[in-house]
């Protein structure tokens, strides 16, 4: 009998922790997971005999996030640090930092000893090389100063020391100033981007070139120099058989001519006066200022605007879709003009024939990519209202406190939201973030028709507790109507989208676990 009730006891408690037990794992064949860093996970673990244990019920998706383990969750940043550590130190950098460390502190023994003797029995101090003006002993050498030379290091004092390996602080002191924790240093940075620049190069470069790897590679993002080939690829405006695009491109691009030619004259009609005059009032308002009011680039938008319009009257020009050619453009458009900052470009140096190769080919993607959305401005705009309500089911799910707190305060999801599926988030990033948001979207099947709803809802809830200090119905809306993005960077983006995909992978191919 007694051995009876240790048994019960025994199955009474830690029944979570009982060996057979199952914990669903989340896995993505995206970036943030990555199995070469991963590997790890996906050894075998011996087999233990099973225990048929009574499953907890979980009621709600919170319960069931906190009971399950996530990869994002599994300290990747420590891994890929260590493996970036093990692959980039040498002794030379662990003797020094060995050197800097002893040296320290023997001098901090050397302080503790004379103030010990008094000022009359205190020692000379040793010679000491000077050190670099505004440098740091405690400083761990960074990778991307253990290729250089020592005379070359200590004759330097300009290059800052970007990365540290050891200092847990929420800055590090650099020569040059103070930069952001886990900012990766610029030689190690330009050699990731080179790296990543040479694998869409030797894809690009072949015959026939694999979609399918290319979006995989395309999802982190795409290096400039080869954006505007692998946008086109991913859009399906240039096929993937290298020697059918020069034929492709000529072909479209007289075609679009064409309808210039057909279709602009009738501007001034009185059919089509109400919507030519929209878009001239509509395009001044676009941004970057700077590049849109220039005469030659308002002129294009124009042009691409209206002919879309008449190609597609089901749903004509609706105000929204404005915003939609500008990242095209741009970065077309960035591969002729040696300026870095879009907005200090100056486009009426690039010659007429560039300019005309750019408006064919931002107009037939942005066509492309409206093929898939177009149901958002037809007649009532049904695609937008469908994805607005399912965006606020999915949120009540994901994060009921805030759903709950945005309906105390009745802020209806579509006054804020409306505008987030119309303008696909241009209004609420950098244009630099919706360039890189845009790589992913290319990247994802239906990435603009389904993906952006994610996407929504993980940008909705970043700002949670933003969202949960206000109490009041105005400063709500005005806060959600202007989200304090302008700093973002692709980083920022990055987090966004790792947190969509896990989104998407819970609920995309159940639909219904988003409804109560």
């Amino acid at each position: 009998m007694a051995s009876d009730g240790v048994r019960k006891q025994f199955w009474k408690r830690s029944n979570s922790k009982v060996p057979g037990s199952i914990q669903h794992v989340y896995g993505a064949q995206h970036p943030p997971f990555d199995p070469l860093l991963h590997g790890t996970w996906l050894k075998a673990t011996p087999k233990v005999p099973t225990t048929p244990v009574k499953a907890k019920k979980v009621s709600t998706f919170q319960e069931f996030e906190s009971n399950t383990s996530d990869a994002w969750d599994a300290g990747e940043d420590d891994d890929e640090l260590l493996a970036m550590a093990a692959e980039s130190l040498n002794t030379e950098v662990v003797m020094e930092t060995a050197n800097r460390v002893l040296r320290d502190h023997s001098q901090r023994q050397e302080q503790h000893m004379q103030e010990a003797l008094g000022p009359e029995q205190k020692p000379k101090p040793a010679a000491e090389p000077p050190p670099v003006p505004g440098s740091d002993l405690r400083l761990v050498k960074s990778v991307s100063e253990s290729h250089t030379s020592r005379p070359a290091e200590s004759a330097s004092n300009t290059a800052p020391l970007q990365r540290s390996q050891s200092l847990p602080h929420s800055v590090t002191v650099t020569l040059g100033g103070v930069s952001d924790q886990g900012t990766p240093s610029s030689s190690a940075l330009s050699e990731r981007e080179a790296s990543r620049l040479d694998k869409f190069q030797q894809l690009l470069a072949g015959p026939h070139t694999d979609l399918e790897e290319l979006r995989r590679l395309s999802w982190s993002g795409i290096p400039k120099p080869v954006r505007p080939i692998t946008w086109k690829l991913l859009s399906g405006y240039l096929p993937a058989n290298a020697d059918r695009r020069p034929s492709t491109l000529q072909r479209k691009q007289k075609e679009y001519f064409a309808f210039i030619e057909h279709y602009y004259d009738s501007r001034n009609d009185d059919v089509h006066r109400d919507t030519y005059r929209q878009i001239h009032i509509d395009i001044p308002r676009m941004s970057p200022e700077a590049l849109i009011l220039q005469p030659k680039v308002t002129e294009i938008f124009e042009r691409i605007l209206f002919i879309w319009a008449m190609r597609h009257p089901a749903s004509g020009y609706v105000q929204g879709i404005n915003d939609l050619v500008t990242p095209f453009f741009v970065v077309f458009i960035c591969g002729y003009i040696e300026e870095e900052g879009v907005d200090v470009a100056d486009v009426s140096r690039v010659p007429a024939e560039v300019l005309r190769d750019v408006e064919a080919d931002t107009y037939w993607c942005m066509s492309k990519l409206l093929d898939g959305i177009q149901d958002n401005y037809t007649f009532a705009q049904p695609g937008i209202q469908m994805k607005v309500k399912m965006l606020e089911e999915l949120v009540s799910r994901i994060d009921e406190q805030v759903h709950r707190h945005l309906e105390q305060h009745e802020v209806r999801y579509l006054q804020f939201a409306f505008r987030w599926m119309n303008n696909l988030l241009m209004r609420e990033l950098p244009l630099r973030c919706t360039i890189r948001l845009w790589d992913t979207y290319q990247s994802e099947p239906e990435g603009f028709s389904h993906f952006h709803l994610y996407v929504c809802a993980a940008f909705l809830v970043r700002w949670r507790k933003e969202i949960l200090e206000e109490r009041d119905f105005q400063e709500l809306l005005l806060f959600l109507q202007n989200l304090p993005t302008a700093h973002w960077g692709n980083e920022d983006v990055s987090l966004l989208l790792a947190e969509a995909y896990r989104l998407k992978f819970a609920f995309a191919d159940a639909p219904n676990h988003y409804k109560k």
